[in-house]
């Protein structure tokens, strides 16, 4: 009977980690508020996961749409958030490319530079689309940083 519910999880989770990658985020409190559904337990975030549940009241309605221009500005882009959302599907959880060493981003740090990584993210290549007309440009330089340290 567990092996039912593991298996549901796991479907759903495949499921939004699909239409992430399908759709864009239509604000920072959307993104916050799609990545808080997909892996607001993984994240811990008490904040996301009421917004996320969708069963707050107008209260919970009023203090999520107050503070997010405030976190946005406050805090720096999350490459890790942006990476579950937009690459996984493609390069694997872990990055290793699932199998494809074309696709393998585990060293990548140590083959491109933060420019050509942000230049392939924006303009894709080599089997990969172009992602600037999905990300914001501070989103593809957040994960362009993060993936260039990765050596």
């Amino acid at each position: 009977m567990k092996w039912n519910y593991v298996l549901i999880a796991a479907v759903a989770a495949s499921m939004l980690t699909m239409a992430a990658c399908a759709a864009k985020p239509e604000s920072d409190a959307g993104q916050q508020q799609s990545s808080g559904s997909a892996g607001g337990a993984a994240q811990g975030g008490a904040a996301q996961g009421g917004s996320a549940a969708g069963s707050g009241g107008q209260g919970s309605a009023a203090g999520s749409a107050t503070p997010a221009p405030d976190a946005a500005k406050a805090t720096p882009v999350n490459a890790e958030v942006i990476v579950k959302q937009s690459c996984i599907a493609c390069h694997g959880d872990t990055l290793d490319g699932k199998g494809s060493p074309k696709k393998d981003l585990t060293k990548i740090g140590s083959k491109l530079t933060k420019e050509q990584i942000a230049n392939q993210i924006n303009n894709g290549g080599n089997g990969m689309p172009g992602l600037k007309d999905k990300l914001k440009p501070e989103e593809v330089n957040a994960v362009a940083e993060w993936l260039a340290a990765k050596k």
